[in-house]
């Protein structure tokens, strides 16, 4: 009995002080050698059309007077947080695979979880804005300018980034208070804090209230935001006279409401499968759609769909090749 109680706050302090020096083992999608490399190839492919494609959209908005407008202001920034989303994971899982070596610093997890959790929170809150942004253009279009200033652009942008940061710094702070024990590994691409919240030895009750928690409110408030502005939009556009205009009307959202759809669909399906799923491999199949593909696609979706975006990349490409 007296043993047992005099044990356990050395145990404790060996789990604290280990901090400093553990490593955490992302295992990744394949332990086998001959895997690696085309992985290696699939995602270094990704990784520089992702580079590229939301490069090409900032640098296509920023040059362009005539796109100097709300909308794309709020799709430069999406695009921004887009390229930090997968860089925050994609670069560290190549050297992985290159180096063939799998673990990462526990300073370095920690860094990795919170810049993931950052990003993830700003894309979300973003969509949100995109989607009240064209309730107003479309709902209201006669006091748009008078609405959609550029201060409550910025305004609505940077409390956007410091939501974003302060919900995700608590997440980080609650997690140093963790101590690990033996179990190390990781069975994901990047560290995950529900993954991190499972290897810990201590009490994870108030860690996983703070995260379901964020979660539910991070998730139900802009969903139903804009599945609300969507629900207005779509019976102003119904109320419309022209066929002409009704597709204007729709062609304005189409690209948004595509991107939306994607995000959330992908999101959803990775906590779905969590939840009823127990393969590892498959969470982390499912985590590579929204956070490595979606932000991939999201500049084709635009640009593909949208006309000004067309006409802004060529007036680039044709400065840049003349230059």
């Amino acid at each position: 009995f007296f043993h047992f109680f005099l044990c356990r706050p050395i145990i404790h302090m060996e789990a604290v002080n280990q901090t400093h020096d553990l490593e955490f083992l992302l295992l990744g999608f394949s332990e086998k050698l001959e895997q690696e490399m085309p992985l290696f190839g699939l995602f270094l492919g990704i990784y520089m059309v992702t580079i590229v494609g939301n490069v090409l959209i900032m640098l296509a908005i920023v040059s362009d007077s005539q796109l100097h407008t709300p909308m794309y202001f709020f799709l430069s920034n999406l695009s921004f947080v887009d390229l930090c989303l997968v860089s925050t994971t994609v670069p560290k899982l190549l050297g992985n695979i290159l180096i063939h070596r799998k673990a990462i610093p526990y300073a370095g997890c920690l860094a990795q979880m919170y810049f993931f959790m950052v990003f993830t929170c700003m894309d979300n809150l973003l969509l949100t804005i995109m989607a009240y942004d064209r309730f107003v253009a479309i709902c209201h279009p006669l006091y748009y300018v008078s609405i959609m200033s550029p201060q409550l652009c910025s305004l609505l942008v940077l409390l956007s980034w410091t939501v974003s940061l302060l919900i995700s710094l608590l997440h980080s702070i609650m997690a140093t208070r963790l101590s690990f024990c033996k179990d190390h590994d990781i069975p994901h691409f990047f560290c995950d804090l529900s993954q991190v919240l499972k290897l810990s030895c201590s009490d994870t009750f108030i860690n996983n209230i703070l995260m379901y928690f964020a979660t539910s409110l991070l998730g139900v408030v802009p969903l139903t935001g804009i599945l609300f502005s969507y629900t207005k939009i779509c019976s102003s556009i119904l109320r419309v006279q022209s066929p002409g205009g009704k597709y204007k009307a729709f062609s304005t959202c189409g690209s948004h409401l595509c991107v939306v759809s994607l995000f959330y669909g992908t999101v959803f399906g990775v906590y779905l499968s969590s939840s009823t799923a127990h393969s590892s491999w498959k969470n982390s199949i499912t985590s590579v759609m929204y956070a490595v593909i979606t932000p991939m696609l999201n500049p084709f979706i635009y640009s593909l769909r949208n006309k000004d975006i067309k006409v802004a990349l060529r007036r680039l490409v044709s400065r840049s090749t003349s230059s």
